[in-house]
């Protein structure tokens, strides 16, 4: 292995007071669901909202002043790309990043907040990387690899050792998958600590290139994702020697999973996370046997999520319970109908978010007009008890 527990701990040091320490803490609600002792890792509440600013730093501090002078480059999905941004800007080091086309515009947004210039380029990150490797030789300048990187991997590793500092006990910590550099550095210093540790990693199922490779199956990836971080074809061979020897296992899970996981920790934590950052508790969600009664940590690793898809997320989350239903109810077209019906609904508990009145599309008969209902429900048992409502009234109610 390049990394080992002395380049993790000169890391600490040398990023200690610009990167901050944050909380790892206990969640009882979120140990219930999941049946495991929870104990979370808030890296969303760095300055960049991601864990990436700890690597960053420490691959930045290493440059000579002739580096820094020439200036860095880098290629990411987004949140390296803050990262490296930020850190570079407070450093008086000129920064270039590439990003793929598809990158959310929040997290593009943020990078040109921070100060750098930001190129988009590839369908991917693996083709921002090749355009990103052709710039940096072009112009001369430092190129910052997002995972392939001793030094990038050392300071994702003080991850590790912060969190068994404040957690001792644990038995299990379960990690999000990309390049395989944050995992990489979390094992090496949790196995250093503590060598009975268990430590997993989870991509989603349309990027599992860790697991395939681990499982020497062919790489096959492709397809949009809610966890754009952790979107990665070509994993850091560092990080694959490593995780070879270090992590127990690599877990697939569900895109609808990570999306309940963002949900939980939102109405749960009242944390944000993005897709990548909420990974570690879909694995508990999916993949529950596997840590059942252990106490377990995760990392949030990053909240950068775009505003749009986070409604989005949360709306779905809401379907899915059957908190939010749509409900196709016929009626004579006589008056006061609609108001008999509304009234049902209240009483039943449902709040009413919408309302469609059709007379001309779908109805069986101009004397049946249908009404669609958008309603917000306690829960699915609830809704159902709504529906019988309507029905034990003579209100022949249909789902759509």
């Amino acid at each position: 292995m390049q990394v080992g527990i002395e380049d993790i701990r000169a890391a600490a040091q040398r990023i200690s007071g610009a990167v901050e320490r944050t909380p790892c803490v206990h969640s009882r609600t979120l140990s219930r669901l999941a049946g495991a002792e929870v104990f979370l890792k808030f890296e969303n509440l760095q300055f960049t909202a991601s864990f990436k600013e700890r690597g960053a730093l420490n691959k930045l501090l290493s440059l000579s002043e002739s580096e820094r002078k020439r200036g860095v480059i880098a290629m990411s999905a987004g949140n390296h790309a803050q990262a490296v941004a930020y850190h570079a800007a407070r450093l008086g080091i000129p920064t270039l990043i590439v990003m793929p086309k598809g990158s959310p515009n929040t997290k593009i947004k943020n990078t040109q907040v921070h100060g750098a210039t930001v190129v988009l380029e590839g369908d991917n990150l693996f083709e921002a990387g090749k355009h990103a490797r052709a710039l940096a030789a072009r112009d001369n300048r430092v190129f910052v690899h997002p995972y392939e990187d001793p030094l990038i991997i050392a300071g994702q590793g003080t991850i590790g050792v912060e969190m068994l500092q404040a957690v001792p006990d644990l038995e299990m910590i379960v990690v999000p998958v990309g390049g395989g550099g944050l995992i990489s550095g979390i094992a090496t210093a949790a196995r250093a600590m503590k060598p009975g540790i268990r430590v997993f990693g989870v991509e989603t199922r349309n990027y599992p290139s860790m697991y395939q490779r681990l499982n020497n199956l062919p790489v096959e990836c492709g397809g949009d994702t809610i966890a754009e971080g952790i979107a990665v074809k070509d994993v850091g061979s560092i990080a694959l020697g490593i995780i070879k020897q270090l992590v127990e296992e690599v877990l697939v899970v569900e895109e609808e999973t990570i999306e309940r996981a963002v949900v939980a920790l939102i109405e749960i934590e009242k944390t944000v996370a993005e897709g990548a950052g909420a990974a570690g508790l879909a694995a508990l969600l999916q993949h529950p046997a596997r840590f059942a009664g252990r106490r377990v940590g995760i990392p949030i690793s990053g909240g950068n999520i775009d505003s749009r898809v986070l409604a989005s997320v949360l709306m779905r989350g809401l379907v899915r319970d059957g908190r939010l239903v749509r409900l196709r109810v016929t009626m004579p077209d006589v008056s006061g109908s609609l108001a008999k019906v509304a009234a049902l609904i209240a009483e039943a508990g449902g709040n009413i978010v919408e309302v469609q009145h059709q007379r001309i599309f779908g109805t069986s008969s101009v004397r049946s007009p249908e009404v669609e209902f958008l309603i917000e429900t306690r829960d699915r048992a609830h809704t159902d008890a709504l529906v019988r409502t309507l029905e034990t009234n003579g209100v022949k109610t249909t789902f759509f």
